[in-house]
């Protein structure tokens, strides 16, 4: 397992991440809007098949870096808002919800697994289409996400969003192109 995502067929991203345990608490970080807020976004769920899901970013804010993003995401200075809906739950080990976007709607899997005390965190965010943008900026989104959660569980102070996003988009750029 290595930090970065792979492509797994077109429109088809998935992470992997060793977390620390227990299994509960990994999914409260997924379900609960103040810690859900402290990697990603904050925002009621509605944790029932067919409930609604809200995701109120603020990427400048989730670390100590407060950074201003680069031009390309100037729109999303400040708070943005994301709508879905909870498409499976299975406390603690699975959640899937829909991922609405300007560019149309996918879907975001969470699955865990316990092994001993850590959790493995497997991420797949499908039906991405094949904008290349897209996938570039979904991937170094994730990437970038994801190791705030990582440094959060292990106590550790993240790096800051726009900066690390910036730099991951840049790798899987290249991996796009091979």
């Amino acid at each position: 397992m290595n930090d970065y995502g792979m492509f797994t067929e077109p429109g088809t991203i998935r992470f992997e991440r060793i977390l620390p345990g227990p299994i509960e608490r990994v999914w409260s970080y997924l379900t609960e809007s103040e810690k859900r807020g402290q990697w990603l976004a904050s925002g009621e769920m509605d944790l029932r098949k067919g409930g609604s899901v809200e995701l109120i970013f603020n990427n400048s804010t989730l670390t100590s870096h407060h950074e201003t993003p680069p031009e390309k995401y100037k729109e999303y200075d400040g708070e943005s808002r994301m709508y879905g809906t909870i498409t499976e739950i299975k406390p603690p080990k699975r959640l899937s919800y829909t991922w609405s976007e300007s560019s149309g709607v996918s879907e975001v899997t969470f699955e865990l697994e316990s092994k001993g005390k850590q959790v493995k965190l497997t991420l797949t965010h499908r039906r991405l289409g094949d904008d290349h943008n897209i996938l570039i900026s979904v991937a170094g989104g994730w990437h970038t996400h994801l190791n705030i959660l990582v440094d959060k569980l292990n106590g550790r102070e993240p790096k800051g969003f726009w900066s690390e996003h910036m730099k991951a988009e840049k790798l899987y750029e290249k991996q796009l192109v091979k």
